[in-house]
């Protein structure tokens, strides 16, 4: 199989809704996520895709920004590469175009934050390199 990477257009942005909502498990409604997204492409946001010709197989979220600690950077967010894609090497290979595409924006380093429960992966972000720094604390206003 090939696949392409690309940062996907931001009038293109709602074309990563369903695979958000089988992330978030139908959480929000279509209308908020696309309202989301739309104003996140604003705010120094990126969203990288994985593509096995048209069709959209994965995505990527990044926050670009620069840190006391870390330089600038990018928090990645929001990983995900549909189950029948999984296993396979994909997400390495992902990573390291993200890693190239970031580094040719300047980015120093790459940050994430991933679910608790999440044990694969956590798994994986180890074979990656990654190293955990602290906890995400998060309080709806």
């Amino acid at each position: 199989m090939t696949f392409k990477f690309k940062i996907i257009e931001k009038d293109a942005i709602s074309t990563v809704i369903p695979m958000m909502q089988i992330l978030t498990e139908n959480k929000f409604s279509d209308a908020i996520l696309e309202s989301r997204f739309a104003e996140m492409v604003t705010q120094n946001y990126e969203c990288a895709g994985i593509y096995e010709g048209d069709a959209l197989i994965g995505i990527c979220g990044m926050w670009f920004c620069t840190r006391h600690y870390s330089g600038k950077s990018v928090e990645v967010d929001h990983v995900y590469i549909d189950d029948a894609y999984r296993n396979q090497g994909l997400g390495r290979q992902f990573f390291e175009w993200i890693y190239e595409y970031v580094k040719q924006k300047g980015c120093e380093s790459i940050e994430l934050n991933t679910y608790v429960q999440n044990h694969p992966s956590h798994k994986f972000y180890y074979n990656q390199g990654f190293k955990i720094l602290g906890y995400h604390f998060v309080k709806k206003l």
